[in-house]
């Protein structure tokens, strides 16, 4: 007869007649089913399904919601104005670990996309997908930056978006960054239109400019919100913004 440990591991009764040997065979064999020999990581860039490895014990999860994408811009005469779209929020991140026997065989991945670029003229951006493991755990993704429509001789400003929030499930959690607000100050446009943060990027650099004009960079992986688009005072064509970085999904298994 024999006893087990809250880990599984087992160890003979006081009672029994046994070799010293035998019992430390006993016991590198128990302890062989519970403690991690390899890890097995997948990374989930697009959509998918997890298949649980053999000898599985616990898996942790790491889930990244996509960036927003940022405003675009009006096109400016050259006549001392200026246009600027705000910048896209970044997308929230979650941890979690899960025994691996209460997972099922196999559980739905899904990686949020970035968000798409506010359209050339003023658009807004789109919001950034949510990423989540079945239904143990998602992340939300970052909301989309506003466009400016108008060529503006004075001041204005246009509130960056919020970053991702509100998602469920797992034990440690990170908001994502506000993107920057598009301004504009006497016809220029201000270098504040950045796109969010995230766990994994800072987000795009902002794109006001004193001449010309620039389009919104995208935001990088994985989250990043993207920055807004600006049209100078000399004058340019309407131009977009940028494109939000996308989500992912890590899984990492640790295997007997």
């Amino acid at each position: 007869m024999s006893q087990q440990t809250s880990k599984g591991i087992e160890y003979p009764e006081s009672g029994d007649n046994v070799r010293l040997w035998e019992w430390f065979a006993a016991l590198a064999s128990s302890a062989d089913g519970v403690i991690p020999g390899s890890v097995d990581e997948q990374v989930f860039e697009s959509s998918g399904t997890w298949e649980k490895p053999d000898g599985a014990l616990w898996v942790e999860v790491q889930v990244q919601g996509g960036g927003g994408g940022a405003g675009g811009a009006a096109g400016t005469s050259g006549s001392g104005s200026g246009s600027c779209g705000s910048g896209g929020g970044g997308g929230e991140y979650a941890r979690g670990t899960f025994a691996a026997a209460a997972l099922s065989a196999t559980v739905a991945v899904t990686v949020g996309a970035g968000g798409s670029p506010g359209a050339a003229g003023g658009g807004n951006g789109g919001t950034g997908g949510t990423s989540s493991f079945g239904s143990l755990i998602t992340a939300v993704g970052g909301g989309g930056g506003t466009g400016d429509n108008s060529q503006r001789t004075g001041d204005n400003s246009l509130g960056g978006a919020d970053g991702g929030t509100g998602g469920t499930g797992g034990t440690f959690r990170v908001p994502g960054g506000g993107g920057g607000a598009g301004v504009v100050t006497g016809g220029y446009p201000i270098k504040c239109n950045n796109g969010g943060g995230s766990f994994f990027n800072s987000g795009a650099r902002p794109t006001g400019v004193a001449a010309g004009s620039s389009a919104g960079f995208s935001g990088g992986k994985y989250g990043g919100g993207a920055s807004g688009a600006s049209n100078g005072p000399t004058g340019g064509a309407a131009i977009n913004g940028g494109t939000g970085g996308p989500g992912v999904v890590i899984v990492r298994t640790y295997q007997a």
